[in-house]
Parts: C-alpha cells; structure tokens; sequence
C-alpha cells in the first residue's frame, strides 16, 4: 500500500533533495509540496488524503510549528515530522507542544529518513539521536520559552534595524561599517546585541526572526 507524503519546504532546492531521497522507496508517493503552512492548508483543504507530511520549520508567511497547530486541530490523523536545519530547544519544544510526531534533520539520508516515515506510521516518534537527547533534556529540566506573543514584543533600536538590514544584504561588517559611518568594533557591538535581543546564535537565525517578526 502507497505512503502518501506531502512536503512543506519553502527553498525549492531542498524541496527537490527530499524527493529524491523519497523516490527510492516504491512505497512512497508524493502527493503535493507547498512553499509554506497557508499553502499547505489550501491544498489540505482540497485533498486531506495525505498520510505523513515532512515540515519545514523556518518559512515565510505560515511558519511549521503554526502549521503543525492548525493540521493537528482539523486533521488528527495525520502524521507530521519536522525535517529541519535548526535543532534548537525552542524548536524542538514548541514543535512537539504543536503535536509533531517526530523530528529530524534534513541531513538525514535517504534510508533513515524512509524508517523514520515507517516508524511515525507505525505509532512511534522518529527523531534523530540528538534531537532525542535534547528533548530529555527538556523533559528533566523543563524551560520556561517565550510564547509567540513574547516574541512579538520585541525592541530593537533603530541603529540595530539599520545593521541587521546591512546583514540581511549578505554584507560584511566592514562594509556595514563604511556604509553607516561606524567602526567595525561598533558594528560587532550591535550584532552581539541583536543576538542577545532576538534570542539567536547566528546570522542566518536573526534575520529569519527579525523578518517574521516584521522588523526589517
């Protein structure tokens, strides 16, 4: 009998690595992708004959945690494993807090991404060896996390929203310097204030942040 996957990916390279890991195996087929949660529930809304959907997390107007909230209200039978870059606390707690039934990392290969579809299937929670020793973690020491409307609330000045634009550009912090009449020094001041501000680790996590939260 035929799995039926959908996958929710907003970068379309990505999108087409999963595919071919899922084209392997005679037993999955591919029933649709979306770019984003909105698209995904429009075309639920269509067809919910969907077994299992592989969920991106970080995607621009519906993010996979929002999507996996909104799946598991109207559509409980179905499965949904977060396939995701970022494996941090946050993620992993909200994800599962949204009703996820497992999490991997999208660098899983092709054999252990199609077990854990078997597994999730099968009442069980794939999850890569790491992102299950930090959700012990969690489950002993749990975190209080800032709820959505926490994160809303956040205040950058307007010099940090100028530096995070220039980041955001892919510029080097030399030429943000140049461009915005600072001293290098300043500029890494700025940054380090931006990662604490947004509760991030890197670039890539700032802007990702500061756009869904409307700041840039």
């Amino acid at each position: 009998m035929n799995i039926r996957i959908a996958i929710v990916e907003d970068n379309f390279f990505l999108t087409k690595v999963i595919q071919e890991k899922l084209s392997f195996f005679k037993d999955l087929k591919l029933k649709f992708t979306a770019q984003n949660g909105k698209e995904l529930l429009e075309k639920l809304e269509e067809d919910a004959l969907v077994d299992l959907i592989l969920m991106d997390i970080e995607m621009p107007q519906m993010t996979g945690i929002q999507a996996t909230l909104e799946v598991k209200k109207r559509y409980p039978q179905i499965k949904i494993i977060m396939l995701t870059v970022f494996d941090n606390d946050e993620n992993i707690f909200n994800s599962i807090k949204a009703g996820a039934d497992g999490y991997l990392l999208k660098e899983v290969d092709a054999k252990n991404l199609y077990n854990g579809i078997r597994e999730t299937l099968n009442g069980g929670a794939a999850m890569t060896p790491t992102i299950a020793l930090k959700t012990l973690k969690l489950l002993r020491n749990p975190v209080e996390f800032q709820s959505q409307e926490g994160q809303d609330e956040i205040k950058l000045s307007q010099r940090e929203i100028d530096v995070l634009e220039q980041l955001s550009k892919g510029l080097s912090y030399s030429v943000i310097a140049e461009n915005l009449i600072l001293s290098p020094s300043t500029v890494r001041k700025h940054i380090e204030n931006i990662y604490k501000k947004l509760q991030v680790h890197n670039k890539l996590e700032a802007i990702q942040k500061a756009e869904r939260n409307n700041l840039i």
